[in-house]
């Protein structure tokens, strides 16, 4: 290997390992080798092997090299408008919630439309481990899921569980079919220091205790313990919300959830579980108060809602591109903040009148683009919980702030590190500056030029880079970008679709 190769590779290792918030002793430890080679390795001072990558590879959860064949890199020739329309898929967020749920249920549970991503598939890994049958009954992404009568839990695929984030949903479900179970910790696309205690704080009116320790979560239940009075959660987040409508979907008895996060993929496990005749009140709102069922024994076939994240990004590659497309089938109730704000800067687009999801309960529109001419919002930009700005689709404002007339303010303050890969923008000659770990300036506009980059670990601080790269005159690499995969399904073919020219390929 070239001392440029090296000095390459090592600034990957040592992204991966900050972004997982781990220090070069424990990356050491886990590869049983110093913290000085660990050092030495980051700083493209040590040669490596393939066995080598592939181990710093799989314990950093970051494609750095596969021994099918290389990492997957893009390359982008940029500067071309996009032309046409295209669907937006079924939601990520979603479908991983729903494949958590079916835990819930004795019978049979099609899912319809699920998007075939890396996070998906790590969950059907686990699910088939236990015991549980997947089948993907055709190419539109409709996928069966059977339970069996007793899960085996001690054959859990613990690499896969690892590999994902999800996996701590399996606590809501697992604790009405087991006494006492274990967990690997979670993992998937670590942006800082998020811990699990809401989640177990949701949990503990359940009876649920959970001990972390040897990398692993020991949960022991106490069924003499119920809820007495009204859940509180102490995070309005979306999955620790869905934890706790889990456990209370097989509680015999009405609990309260307060401070529920009304998110679409919230809103999603509700209506599935509907069918499994749950009855949910308050769906939307910050109060849920759900009828739980201690045996759920039915047949049911959902669709889930489209994706809102999926949606933006659409969004922002026609604005960054100054195109004219059609995005269909876009789930307006979770995109109004942002659409509004948008119209603030300057957007020129026209949407469609309403129209209902397959679920026939999420409003749809299609929207169309039109070039606009973008000016900077007055205010700094920031996430809230839904209703607000949608925490995922913040990243998509720094390139589309880029592309603004004046000075954006941009305040990421739930992940204590996401905003710093947004810098990768000035690499395609970007003006965005950091002001500390959650807030960045971005001032535009700006002509992108082609660069090459290696992917952020982030998912959409990854998915912000590429479209900067489409807009980018010249052509682009986009190297390593495995975390795209994780969060979307055929990006670059889909974007190809409208007119991108995204190349796929590998070194090797």
């Amino acid at each position: 290997m070239t001392d440029d190769y090296l000095s390459r590779i090592g600034n990957l290792i040592r992204d991966a390992r900050k972004h997982r918030g781990w220090t070069q002793t424990q990356l050491a430890e886990v590869l049983n080798t110093s913290q000085s080679a660990v050092n030495r390795i980051e700083k493209g001072h040590q040669n490596l092997t393939l066995e080598m990558l592939a181990r710093i590879g799989e314990a950093l959860d970051s494609e750095i090299v596969s021994l099918g064949g290389g990492p997957v890199h893009l390359r982008v020739a940029g500067g071309r408008q996009l032309s046409g329309a295209i669907d937006v898929k079924s939601s990520k967020n979603a479908g991983v919630a729903l494949l958590c749920a079916s835990l819930l249920n004795k019978g049979r549970t099609t899912l319809r439309k699920v998007a075939r991503i890396e996070e998906v598939n790590r969950l059907l890994e686990v699910l088939n481990s236990i015991g549980v049958r997947t089948t993907w009954l055709n190419d539109a992404g409709d996928l069966e899921i059977i339970p069996p009568t007793h899960l085996d839990l001690s054959a859990m695929d613990a690499e896969a569980a690892r590999r994902t984030r999800s996996i701590i949903m399996f606590l809501g479900p697992l604790l009405h079919r087991e006494d006492a179970f274990e967990l690997p910790y979670a993992g998937g696309c670590d942006l800082g220091t998020r811990t699990v205690e809401p989640h177990l704080t949701a949990l503990r009116p359940f009876g649920l205790e959970v001990k972390a320790t040897g990398g692993q979560y020991h949960a022991l239940v106490n069924r003499a313990i119920a809820p007495g009075k009204p859940i509180v959660l102490t995070e309005r987040g979306d999955t620790v919300t869905e934890n706790a409508i889990m456990a209370a979907a097989r509680y015999d008895g009405v609990t309260v959830i307060r401070n529920a996060s009304p998110n679409y993929m919230v809103q999603d496990l509700c209506f599935y579980l509907d069918l499994l005749g749950v009855k949910i009140d308050g769906i939307g709102t910050t109060t849920l108060t759900v009828h739980g069922k201690a045996d759920i024994d039915v047949d049911v076939d959902y669709a889930p809602s489209e994706d809102p994240i999926e949606a933006m990004s659409l969004l922002t590659a026609a604005i960054v591109t100054k195109s004219e497309i059609t995005i269909r089938r876009a789930p307006v109730e979770f995109l109004e903040i942002e659409l509004a704000l948008l119209e603030e800067m300057g957007l020129d687009y026209d949407r469609s009148t309403e129209y209902l999801a397959e679920n026939g309960r999420t409003r749809l529109v299609d929207l169309t683009t039109r070039p606009s001419k973008l000016h900077a919002p007055i205010d700094k930009i920031h996430p809230m919980p839904f209703p607000g700005l949608n925490i995922d689709n913040l990243p998509f404002f720094a390139v589309i702030a880029a592309t603004a007339t004046g000075q954006t303010l941009i305040h990421d303050w739930v992940y204590e590190n996401r905003a710093i890969y947004l810098t990768d923008l000035n690499k395609l000659g970007g003006r965005v500056k950091l002001l500390d770990p959650h807030r960045v300036m971005v001032e535009g506009p700006t002509h992108f030029s082609g660069a090459e980059i290696m992917c952020p670990p982030a998912l959409r601080p990854a998915v912000v880079t590429l479209i900067a790269m489409m807009a980018a005159k010249g052509t682009s690499v986009l190297r390593s970008v495995y975390v795209i995969n994780r969060g979307y399904e055929d990006l670059a073919t889909r974007l190809n679709s409208l007119g991108a020219q995204i190349e796929t390929f590998r070194d090797i």
